[in-house]
């Protein structure tokens, strides 16, 4: 079902090589925040009273996977925002992080503008185009990522250069051990899920998730994180429908809509597992209970490693394959977005 032939027509941009390529591409992003110029930026935690990072969709993820992975140890409260405003509280002691893989995303380029006129202290990351300009005429800060890619499938760049510059400014603890745990756990699985390993894991739930509707349950913290991009991801590369939720949350709400069962029985619904404690692994047990006897199927997937990175990271990746090898058995081209395209095109004329 999924072979070379299958690749070579539905894979012509090669997707599939850049998620087996992720494990090199977080070596390759940690060296970049190594060496990036932070410029001016604060170096001490006192002077800074927040953090606001601007993106969207691809380049937004990165900011929730930092913020999550985060919030038991920055001091200062870290916002991911996807608007085209700032909150009303960003000043001259906001760091500002505007993150844009294209540098061309209007809802960030537009809260990039209110936050210079806030005083703010702004560091962009991106490839280049209007964000990287602004940057250069303004002498802040920029972290130049590869372009060629789709924004996606870029994560690495989007999130290990700021983890590392986080560091370097004094915010967080070094993650060198951190970091090197989650690259070895990728690598091998980028080995246990390849094409050269026939019905590995994310071959099965793939073929599980086709033609049925993808619920991706995670928990709090990187595990919702690691949820909404599992939904994205199937969205984008396997062009199909998907939703997401975490406990606990959802147990205040969505489990009452199990009780119908006809519109539910085409769901597949994916469990994220990680390291829980007691009174949420129950919570996982009896609203898994609950949903049994209404849905198509229900998949446990679980971290791997130490390090909160790693198991963010590791769950994240499966769901990478997932998406493709779904995207396969839908006989789509994970790369384009046209959707997403005509809809630029359409707000450009305004």
């Amino acid at each position: 079902m999924f072979t070379p032939e299958i690749v070579k027509k539905y894979d012509p941009t090669g997707m599939l090589s850049l998620i087996e390529s992720f494990p090199e591409q977080v070596h390759e992003a940690v060296a970049i925040g190594k060496k990036a110029n932070l410029g001016n930026l604060p170096n001490e935690t006192r002077d800074v009273n927040a953090i606001i990072f601007l993106g969207m969709g691809g380049s937004a993820i990165g900011g929730d996977c930092l913020r999550s992975v985060l919030s038991n140890e920055l001091k200062i409260p870290m916002q991911v925002s996807r608007e085209y405003h700032i909150p009303a509280y960003v000043n001259e002691k906001t760091l500002v992080i505007a993150s844009s893989y294209s540098g061309n995303t209007e809802e960030t380029i537009s809260a990039l503008h209110e936050a210079e006129k806030k005083n703010a202290r702004i560091l962009c990351i991106t490839t280049g185009g209007k964000i990287a300009d602004i940057a250069n005429k303004n002498n802040y800060p920029l972290i130049t990522i590869p372009g060629g890619i789709s924004p996606r499938a870029a994560l690495g760049y989007s999130f290990f250069p700021l983890l590392v510059a986080l560091n370097r400014l004094g915010f967080i603890k070094d993650k060198k051990e951190d970091i090197q745990e989650t690259i070895e756990v990728l690598d091998k699985m980028r080995i246990e899920l390849s094409l050269a390993t026939p019905g590995n894991p994310a071959q099965v739930l793939a073929e599980n998730l086709n033609k049925r509707i993808p619920l991706i349950y995670g928990t709090e913290g990187f595990r919702g994180v690691a949820a909404s991009r599992w939904k994205g991801q199937i969205n984008e590369n396997s062009k199909h429908v998907a939703y997401w939720n975490a406990f606990s949350e959802l147990n205040h709400n969505e489990i009452v809509g199990w009780e119908n069962p006809e519109l539910t029985k085409e769901i597949h619904l994916v469990i994220l597992r990680d390291q829980e404690d007691p009174r949420m692994a129950k919570r996982i047990e009896v609203t898994s209970q609950v949903a049994g006897s209404h849905v198509h199927g229900i998949t446990e997937v679980h971290s791997r490693g130490k390090a909160e990175i790693t198991r963010m990271f590791s769950l994240i990746y499966f769901g990478d394959f997932v998406s493709w090898y779904l995207a396969m058995l839908n006989s789509a081209d994970p790369t384009p977005v046209k959707v997403i395209d005509y809809l630029k095109g359409e707000l450009a004329k305004l």
